[in-house]
Order: structure tokens, then C-alpha cells, then sequence
């Protein structure tokens, strides 16, 4: 067991997981997005001469990572630290990730030919994602693992755009111009992303989350035509495998409802959207978040009388799990981290 962890309750019973099942916790759980990265100087120094990929192609440096904030901040969930491009890589995507700028692809996806010449992921194709997660659940005890995958969408975006994007206008061109092309290509990724999950729970993950970055460009119509369906599928190919399905996009407030309806047991709010608003738009389902990560440098007292509004906002809710309404910014300084945890952990449930 590493040091700063303890078993004191199995998984099943903790407040993360509770909460995930709309049942009432010892405390409002909290995790963060992002919670292992740069903000944390001991990731610095694991990560120093290391590339991201490798990084995330290593069980060993995945477990220490992973386990980082959970020593630090003993927040009520770890999540696995990798990143979403990983199964693409795995698979022989030709990408990489550039500092600076995030995923490249060499060769971008036009044709129904390129979405043919990405191969099916397998497990084999990520046993060292499965050891890292059975090395993890033995590490972590009564702290439950979250595993993750990217969304149809937003993976399909880095494909066809070869990279980030702003307008994600090559993406939408495919979408609307080659529709026989776009629904091969999200059928492939969705499949990617199901074993993916799959491979995570088999392995001992408490719990998996959607992250769907990109899907804010999209119009309800199209998000409900062109891709939900894929993302549906993703999350019911897990659907029966007994853990909490979390469902997370950026700038997505007028797609909560339609993100909620693909599968989602618990639907991740982003910090522009006020929690009450949220719980209007995905019924009886958990909600997820959603503290704007800027937040975190403003004084303490500020910080924490915008965490409690949340807190009690989320009250309305089937339940509520506390995070930030997206990933924490890298020069975040990890004592007000902490700080933040452990008020929301103090906070009267009532």
C-alpha cells in the first residue's frame, strides 16, 4: 500500500460510488478532472524527459501518476491517467503528441478507405492499460478508479482534422457532405472506445466517464443526428457491467438533455452552465461538477463560497458528485487544490 492510502470501506460503499447510484454518501465526493498533470511538481519530475504516449504506455509510471493526487488531496476517486488518442495509437494510428499543441495526426482520414485501414482495438492491443488498472485497484483499496475513454466526436475531430481545431469546420464538412464516410469513421471509433472501456472494467474500474471535448460545436439536431447514436453505443456496451457511466462535454448546455438520453447514468455539467439549469435538463439522473477551474485562484474565501452554492444547488439532484466544470489549469497551485477538497468533504450534506 502507498503512503497517504488506506481501505477503511470497500469501493462499493464509498461516497463516490454512492453518490454515482443516487444514494445518499458520508459526503459529497469530490475528484477533478485533470487532477494528475502539471499543477503537481512530483508529475513534473516523473515526467520529466518522458513523452505524454509513453507516459501512458508505461503501468508503472500510470500507477505513480495516477496516485499522485490521491496522496496529496485523498480526493474520493482517481481517474486513470492517460489520454484519449491512446487507443488510436494503439490500434497503429500514425500520431504523436506535440507540446504545445496537442494531438497530431499524420495522415488524416477522408475516405471510407482510411477509416478501413484503422484496425479494431483488441484487448491485446492494450494489456499494459489492463495492467495498469489491476496494479492500480491493488494500490488504491476503499478508492475507487474511474476509467475513460474519449467520444466518437471528439476523436473523430483529431482524425479528420489532424489536430485540434477551432471551428472543427473538415470535421463537419464529412459530417454533413460525406455522411457514408462520417458514420463509418464513428462506428469505428465507437467500437475503439467500447473495448476500451471494456478492457478498463475487466481490469477492476469502478467507473468510466465519456469525455466528449469538442461536441459544443454541434447544434442539438446535429449532435442528436449524426452523433449520438455512436456515443449511445459506447456507453451501452457497458451498459451491463455494473458500473457508473459518466457522461462529460465542453460548452455542451444546450446538449445535456440529448448527452444524458445517450446513456448516461451521471451527466458532467461544465462550469457555464448554473448546476440548477443542469438538473432541469437531464432528469433524474446524477450530475457531475462544476466549479469554474479559474476559481481556484481567487482567495480562498471566494473559492469556497462558490463551491458551497454549488453544493447546495446540487441538492436538487438524484445525487451529486463535486468537480470542476473541466480540467485543472496547470498552474493551479496544489494546496488550494487541497484546500477546496477538504472543504467540500466538510460540507453539510443537509
Amino acid at each position: 500500500m502507498s503512503p497517504g492510502l488506506s481501505t477503511p470501506v470497500s469501493p462499493v460503499d464509498g461516497p463516490f460510488l454512492r453518490a454515482t447510484r443516487g444514494e445518499r454518501p458520508q459526503h459529497t465526493p469530490v475528484w477533478f478532472m485533470r487532477q494528475a498533470g502539471r499543477s503537481l511538481p512530483e508529475y513534473l519530475r516523473v515526467r520529466r524527459g518522458v513523452g505524454m504516449l509513453e507516459a501512458c504506455m508505461n503501468p508503472e509510471l500510470v500507477t505513480e501518476i495516477t496516485l499522485q493526487p490521491v496522496r496529496r488531496y485523498a480526493v474520493d476517486a482517481a481517474i486513470l491517467f492517460s489520454d484519449i488518442v491512446l487507443p488510436l495509437k494503439a490500434v497503429g494510428v500514425d500520431l504523436d503528441i506535440v507540446a504545445g499543441v496537442g494531438p497530431v495526426v499524420a495522415h488524416p482520414v477522408r475516405t471510407l478507405a482510411d477509416v478501413a485501414a484503422i484496425d479494431d482495438l483488441t484487448p491485446g492491443h492494450v494489456d499494459f492499460v489492463a495492467a495498469a488498472v489491476r496494479s492500480l485497484v491493488a494500490e488504491l483499496g476503499a478508492v475507487p478508479l474511474i476509467g475513460f475513454a474519449g467520444a466518437p466526436f471528439t476523436v473523430a475531430s483529431y482524425l479528420v482534422e489532424g489536430g485540434p481545431s477551432k471551428d472543427h469546420a473538415l470535421t463537419k464538412a464529412m459530417m454533413f457532405g460525406a455522411p457514408e464516410v462520417w458514420s463509418a469513421l464513428m462506428r469505428k471509433i465507437a467500437g475503439i472506445a467500447a473495448t476500451y472501456l471494456q478492457v478498463q472494467v475487466a481490469a477492476g474500474a469502478s467507473a468510466v466517464q465519456l469525455f466528449d471535448s469538442w461536441a459544443g460545436a454541434l447544434t442539438p439536431r446535429d449532435y442528436r443526428d449524426h452523433v449520438q447514436p455512436h456515443s449511445a453505443a459506447v456507453l451501452g456496451a457497458v451498459a451491463n457491467l455494473g458500473v457508473p457511466r459518466i457522461h462529460f462535454g465542453v460548452g455542451t448546455s444546450n446538449l445535456l438533455g440529448p448527452m444524458a438520453d445517450a446513456g448516461a447514468d451521471v451527466v458532467g455539467v461544465d462550469w457555464r452552465t448554473p448546476l440548477t439549469t443542469a438538473i432541469d435538463a437531464v432528469g433524474d439522473r446524477v450530475v457531475q461538477g462544476n466549479l469554474d477551474p479559474a476559481l481556484l485562484f481567487a482567495p480562498t474565501e471566494v473559492m469556497n463560497a462558490r463551491a458551497a452554492a454549488i453544493l447546495v444547488e446540487g441538492r436538487a439532484a438524484r445525487g451529486h458528485v463535486f468537480n470542476l466544470g473541466h480540467g485543472v489549469i496547470p498552474t493551479t497551485d496544489p494546496d488550494q487544490l487541497k484546500r477546496l477538497t477538504e472543504f467540500v468533504q466538510a460540507h453539510p450534506l443537509d
